[in-house]
């Protein structure tokens, strides 16, 4: 389950109910499998030693409970063994930090299959595992995934400069990127940011290498990282010196094998401004289109 900021209300039974069974954990899938295989083992001798003209009543039920579980167990192994882990995976999205391309309680189906044979590319829309540090205290020890716009790729230097996206030094027309102002605390409703609203909000980022680490700087002004809920704690500067040394370096080059993951809803989404890269290896897929709920059925990009 995506677990991105502030929870919406309860989203579709129907909808939850197919997204909780698709995260069914691994464990509980085999011991559901093997209980029914020994169940099947247990009933077979009885089909095969029930002669001909004594197959009615209980033989017809055993032999229902027999398919019905041939069909349950080949389910299990090809779904959850085989299509979840390799394949595809869906996912539940509960907050608006990607709004407006991915809704609160869109259901999405994510590729896990194309990052196998392929890296992530700038733009794609990521599912991926969270570092420690972007963890609410209540997350610690859960099944958490987080689902970014990748904005960063190894070798890349980005900075953002009054809202605008600089690649390699070179300015990106980001066209999913939106500045909204929520309206209710759950996140459901929002409007458009006056330009008044979005140039007093507006901040600048930059990685900067510092003490044999990768830090990211939100800047306001001549300050880095000092907004609530900007930046993980490690990322604090512990003084003013340190404040003015992090602001003076030059943008690094994100490093081999990591990625900077941003939301599109820029003021409303704790993401790689705020606790830095991603590594290769916590990467799981590439989101590819919204299931549920009807209405939004299409691709995301």
């Amino acid at each position: 389950m995506l677990h991105l900021l502030a929870q919406g209300p309860a989203p579709n039974k129907f909808a939850d109910f197919i997204d909780k069974v698709a995260r069914t954990p691994l464990s509980q899938v085999v011991y559901f499998v093997l209980a029914c295989t020994l169940i099947r083992v247990f009933i077979y001798p009885y089909l095969v030693k029930t002669k001909p003209h004594n197959r009615t009543g209980a033989y017809t039920f055993a032999r229902f409970m027999n398919e019905s579980l041939d069909a349950v167990i080949y389910a299990g192994v090809f779904v959850f063994l085989l299509i979840r882990p390799f394949c595809i995976q869906a996912f539940k999205i509960p907050s608006g930090s990607m709004l407006e391309t991915l809704q609160i309680n869109d259901y999405i189906v994510a590729n896990k299959a194309i990052y196998r044979y392929t890296d992530p590319q700038f733009g794609d829309i990521v599912v991926f595992k969270p570092p420690m540090r972007a963890l609410r205290e209540d997350q610690y020890g859960t099944d958490v995934d987080f689902i970014k716009r990748c904005i960063g790729l190894p070798g890349d230097t980005i900075e953002i400069k009054a809202g605008v996206l600089y690649r390699n030094g070179q300015a990106v027309n980001e066209k999913w990127v939106h500045y909204l102002v929520p309206l209710d605390h759950q996140g459901m409703k929002n409007r458009k940011a006056s330009p008044e609203e979005k140039e007093m909000q507006l901040r600048d980022f930059k990685l900067v290498f510092y003490q044999d680490k990768y830090w990211p700087l939100t800047i306001n002004g001549s300050q880095v990282n000092g907004e609530w809920g900007r930046s993980a704690p490690e990322f604090m500067p512990e003084n003013q010196q340190v404040n003015d040394e992090l602001l003076a370096l030059p943008p690094a080059k994100i490093p081999p094998k990591h990625y900077l993951m941003i939301g599109d809803n820029r003021f409303n989404s704790f993401d790689g401004r705020g606790w830095g890269l991603v590594p290769r290896e916590d990467i799981i897929g590439r989101s590819e289109f919204v299931w549920f709920p009807p209405g939004r059925w299409g691709s995301t990009d």
